[in-house]
């Protein structure tokens, strides 16, 4: 029996005991009201779980292989959760961990969104195979690289978060792509407003980006050679969901794209996952209640749960946080 389902039968109970005689109105009010209380409370956390707490920055989620993988920004840790114990598999200081993809070769593409950013190629171990600190034509990737998603064929696809400023002037973010085989990364896209979370739908043609400060999601169209074309808006957050709080920074975080096309974008500062549909449509809005800095997303088996990395207050400048297990919706 699940912890709403014994909260139903006592209330049942309490109801019948309430109702007979000799027990006074005012005893009455008290214990249906005190276990209306616990039924609500109960209602709003039954489908969220807490699996790993005590995290600082946490970011990246991915689950492979039965394994929770998970990134901290301010620890400048990569992580393993097997179900019951956490290992830390990489440390680098000066990194800021962020974006966290799969390979082909299953091996990690880490994303550094410390203000010098580099790209980590790291083994399921943790150890470092490679790291890329310009583009193929020695530019650094200035302002962080924030997210990557590696494509069908082995290519793969970041942001550039652009130079951080407490007020952000400045639209600088890009996109570099990886082509499969290719050692060099090359700008495909720039003038993004604050890149950040990268996705692929599952017909490979489609490449969605979030722009953070314009609370925005773009879309491109993918070109065989992996250039990018087509530049549009896909939808504006705003428009599907009111803000939470008033901020330059509410926008979209990281996403993930499920096998179907949908999008699903954790929401910085609004404390909330949009699971959006491939035309753009508002599907489902999951509430998290661990925190009001969602920043990414990962699918359990069969993307019938979900993995949510969150920051309880996104104003804590150690970005305490925690992950959390919520269930899907179709």
């Amino acid at each position: 029996m699940s912890a709403f389902e014994h909260v139903i039968a006592l209330w049942s109970f309490v109801y019948i005991l309430a109702n007979r005689k000799g027990i006074k109105m005012r005893a009455r009010k008290i214990i249906c009201c005190a276990v209306g209380a616990m039924l609500a409370a109960t209602a709003a956390g039954a489908d969220e779980i807490s699996l790993v707490s005590n995290l600082l920055g946490p970011e990246g989620p991915l689950y492979v292989d039965g394994n929770l993988y998970y990134v901290g920004w301010v620890s400048h840790t990569l992580s393993k959760w097997d179900g019951k114990t956490t290992t830390v598999l990489n440390h680098t200081p000066g990194c800021g961990h962020n974006g966290l993809a799969l390979t082909k070769r299953k091996t990690f593409l880490l994303a550094c969104t410390e203000q010098h950013g580099a790209i980590l190629e790291l083994d399921m171990t943790g150890k470092q195979l490679r790291r890329w600190d310009a583009d193929e034509n020695g530019k650094p990737f200035d302002g962080g690289i924030n997210d990557i998603v590696v494509t069908a064929n082995g290519g793969a696809y970041a942001t550039v978060f652009g130079p951080y400023k407490d007020l952000p002037t400045s639209v600088a973010g890009k996109i570099v792509y990886l082509a499969p085989g290719s050692e060099k990364w090359v700008e495909v896209a720039d003038d993004l407003n604050y890149a950040n979370g990268i996705g692929i739908s599952p017909d490979q043609k489609t490449l969605y980006v979030s722009e953070t400060v314009g609370n925005c999601i773009l879309k491109f169209e993918i070109n065989d050679d992996g250039s990018l074309s087509n530049r549009s808006n896909f939808a504006l957050l705003n428009l599907l969901t009111p803000n939470k709080v008033e901020s330059w920074w509410i926008g979209p975080d990281s996403m993930k794209v499920d096998s179907k096309g949908n999008i699903y974008v954790a929401q910085w500062f609004g404390g909330k996952v949009l699971k959006i549909s491939p035309d753009g449509k508002l599907l489902h809005i999951f509430e998290i209640a661990a925190g009001d800095g969602t920043t990414n997303v990962a699918f359990a088996e069969g993307e019938k749960e979900l993995y949510v990395t969150v920051v309880k207050d996104p104003k804590d400048p150690q970005a305490k946080g925690s992950i959390v297990k919520i269930a899907n919706v179709k």
